[in-house]
């Protein structure tokens, strides 16, 4: 059985207790190799490392740093299919989207930071004759990364690229549940020649090494994305340090759905929306609200799309729905399932676990599930569940959808869905969340600030933004 291992001043290390955790493959709910059981005394080597590694990359020029990071980009494009094998086993995702989708979008975070950092320019301000001011941008020092199960190797990436390429050293905690394409990739770093000490790869359980991170004295900024439970423990902690924040928390997304809308797009995309990688992403839209009109006719074209989606093998070619990513996030669904009934709601699809045959017999699979009929303040409408579950909700009016879009504590993303570009930009303005959908879901832009409202966190992630959180920022004015 494989073993997993810590990456620490640029080797493959054991945890000091010697002790793992069993990692397991949510499509056979079997055990299928271990992963480090670390604590605080890791994560101390781990900064150690990151202090004598700090001066050198720091000072390096940004085009060197950049031609380290393009070197590894270049191996992850190597290892394509190795690590989509390897993301789909871990995390329970269909193959297919690990192929095509999130291996080459954590590829492209370490390109697009890489390339980006030698275009990142500071600012004058002339005073006329008296004076001229001029900013500087230095690199924060040590940072911690902390990065969640549902999009391993892509948000990994995601923050540990423009951390690296501004000249910071980081300490990295991926999930304990899915830790092996962080792994993979530590593999790859020692092959591009990363210098020892500039990532540091800690695993194990938050509550051990994810406190750890948060706490340290010499760790000065924070990047964390997972629930808000966690987001407001870290928050509580790393506040009175003054750490730098930044926190990309949960999400309960409206999906409105106009009748003025391209009606066979809007079904189709809002199935994507709501089903993809298990409805295990931050962004799903899990909260339909469609225009009485249409109602009837959004629900059964819905339901007939989502009956197609076959549940199976995440292996297998034609697997739309995989499996969920461990035994406690499938007992949580499986809760949230039996609410929506106690609330009254009328279930119209799934509602139900799947049992495979073979190796899949022990798997983690639910039907994708569709409910109508629950009020829209309602726990399932205001709780995130982060599954396959989504509740169709009529409407009559804009104030009416925006009253109950904006209604829970959360403000990630928003789709809408109309052909009135007057009414999208009006929408647009008055929902309450970071980042807004028109006529289309999850078109991605790494140039876009990226970050969400009320307690979908704090910060924004993502371009010039993501440089600018891994950077102190310095005015210099000079007398003239």
């Amino acid at each position: 059985m494989q073993k997993i291992l810590n990456y620490i001043n640029g080797e493959l290390v054991e945890p000091i207790s010697k002790k793992y955790l069993e990692n397991i493959n949510p499509a056979t709910g079997q055990i299928y190799s271990q992963c480090p059981d670390s604590d605080e005394r890791d994560i101390e080597l781990a900064v150690k490392s990151a202090e004598s590694a700090i001066d050198s990359w720091s000072n390096m020029s940004a085009s060197d740093r950049s031609k380290i990071m393009l070197t590894l980009a270049g191996l992850m494009e190597r290892d394509l299919d190795k690590l989509a094998i390897a993301e789909s086993i871990d995390q329970g995702k269909p193959l297919w989207l690990a192929k095509n989708g999130e291996i080459p979008r954590a590829i492209s975070n370490i390109h697009f930071f890489a390339t980006g950092i030698e275009h990142f320019s500071s600012e004058s301000h002339s005073m006329g004759k008296h004076a001229i001011n001029y900013t500087l941008r230095a690199p924060i020092g040590i940072v911690g990364c902390i990065s969640p199960w549902n999009l391993p190797l892509y948000l990994f990436t995601w923050k540990i690229a423009p951390a690296i390429a501004a000249g910071n050293c980081v300490i990295a905690k991926p999930s304990e549940i899915t830790p092996m394409t962080a792994f993979l990739f530590a593999e790859l770093c020692i092959e591009a020649g990363l210098p020892k000490g500039v990532l540091n790869i800690v695993n194990g359980l938050g509550p051990k090494v994810g406190s750890a991170i948060v706490s340290h004295e010499k760790i000065t900024a924070i990047s964390f994305t997972g629930g808000t439970k966690t987001g407001e423990e870290i928050a509580r902690v790393a506040g009175p340090k003054f750490k730098k924040l930044s926190l990309e928390l949960g999400g309960k997304n409206p999906n409105i759905v106009f009748a003025d809308c391209n009606f066979e797009k809007a079904v189709s995309e809002s199935v994507r929306a709501s089903f993809t990688n298990q409805g295990e992403i931050c962004l799903c839209g899990s909260r339909i609200f469609i225009e009485r009109s249409i109602y009837e006719k959004f629900k059964t074209e819905f339901v007939k799309q989502t009956a197609k989606l076959k549940v199976g093998n995440p292996l297998a070619e034609d697997t739309k729905v995989g499996a969920i990513a461990s035994q406690q996030h499938f007992d949580k669904i499986l809760s949230y399932i039996e609410l929506a009934k106690q609330e009254g709601g009328k279930l119209l699809f799934g509602g139900n676990t799947v049992k495979l045959e073979g190796e899949n017999a022990t798997g983690f699979f639910i039907l994708p599930t569709v409910f109508e009929n629950l009020p829209f303040d309602c726990k399932t409408n205001q709780e995130e569940i982060f599954g396959p579950l989504v509740t169709l909700i009529p409407f009559d009016t804009e104030d009416d959808v925006l009253t109950m879009a904006n209604s829970t504590q959360f403000g990630l993303s928003c789709t809408i869905w109309t052909e009135n570009l007057a009414r999208a930009h009006n929408i647009a303005a008055k929902v309450k969340s970071g980042i807004v959908w028109v006529n289309c879901w999850l078109l991605r832009d790494l140039r876009t600030p990226f970050g969400g409202m009320k307690s979908s966190g704090v910060g924004r992630e993502g371009g010039l933004e993501a440089f600018r959180f891994f950077t102190e920022t310095k005015n210099v004015c000079v007398k003239l």
